[in-house]
């Protein structure tokens, strides 16, 4: 049952934006820019527009100053998410959209999204409307970081097998996360939403699809969990982030992600982008030539 003050439902006069530079986040800023709404959209970062650092609470009133609206996206430390959350409330926030994983309450093992797993009980716990967005892995996973490299390498390999995954379009994730923030109680308030893109695809299937449009071959391998973790240790990667890449493929492995859900037409009233149309367009960018 959600737990939200009356008259919240009101379109807030500033929306801050976490983690404004990253994946979803520069998106959100975007949208709600070009979206033509009345509200203030604060886009904050450690390296942003206005500085907010989660390591340091005196970052923290800055950035939250009239802000009635936040979009979350937690750190890798749960430690400062509550705090946080009981401090923007306090100020005056009213809507809180939470960015999370997919079956983060499904993973066992380790650190591996516990960040998350703390934003979505702070603002659950919370007096604000809040609204949670589990989402699938990204597009952009394949052409920003993660893994480009590989592919431009020429090959990818990782412990998933025949699970397929239905990867998203981050700018569909930013799509549903600022119209939430403006639309607030319009039935999205104590929601928890699973997006995902069209189709489900194994990772050796959307491997094939980009090496088709980049014209150039890539291959896909399949990896045992211990072999993915020694490669990453071999490539430099710290053994906690090691670690928690092994956790979120097992929890990949396990079938928790893996069906396609309508969430996203729902929302924004139509279908979320399908990888093989986007895979032509970033190659045509020479992205993984």
């Amino acid at each position: 049952m959600t737990t939200t003050k009356p008259g919240t439902h009101r379109s807030p006069s500033t929306v801050l934006v976490l983690g404004a530079t990253g994946k979803t986040g520069r998106r959100v800023v975007d949208r709600l820019r070009a979206s033509g709404t009345a509200a203030t959209v604060r886009a904050a970062s450690r390296s942003g527009e206005v500085r907010f650092d989660w390591t340091l609470p005196d970052t923290w009133e800055p950035a939250l100053a009239g802000a009635g609206a936040v979009y979350l996206i937690a750190p890798e430390d749960p430690a400062p998410v509550r705090e946080f959350v009981k401090q923007a409330e306090a100020l005056g926030v009213r809507r809180f959209v939470a960015l999370s994983g997919r079956g983060i309450d499904r993973a066992v093992g380790g650190d591996f999204g516990q960040g998350m797993v703390a934003g979505e009980a702070a603002v659950r716990e919370s007096g604000a409307e809040w609204t949670i967005l589990r989402a699938n892995n990204f597009f952009q996973n394949f052409d920003e970081d993660l893994w480009l490299p590989p592919l431009r390498a020429g090959r990818l390999g990782l412990p998933i097998g025949e699970t397929p995954e239905p990867f998203i379009d981050a700018d569909d994730v930013a799509a549903v996360a600022a119209t939430i923030l403006t639309e607030g109680g319009d039935g999205h308030a104590g929601r928890v939403y699973e997006l995902t893109g069209p189709r489900a695809l194994t990772f050796a299937e959307a491997v094939r699809t980009i090496a088709g449009a980049a014209g150039r071959p890539i291959r896909y391998e399949e990896l045992t969990p211990a072999a993915y973790r020694t490669e990453l240790l071999a490539e430099g990667w710290p053994e906690a982030a090691a670690d928690g890449l092994g956790t979120m493929f097992a929890l990949h492995r396990a079938g928790h992600t893996a069906t396609v859900t309508d969430d996203v037409h729902q929302i924004l009233g139509h279908a979320p982008a399908d990888l093989e149309p986007w895979a032509r367009g970033v190659a045509a960018r020479g992205v993984w030539a």
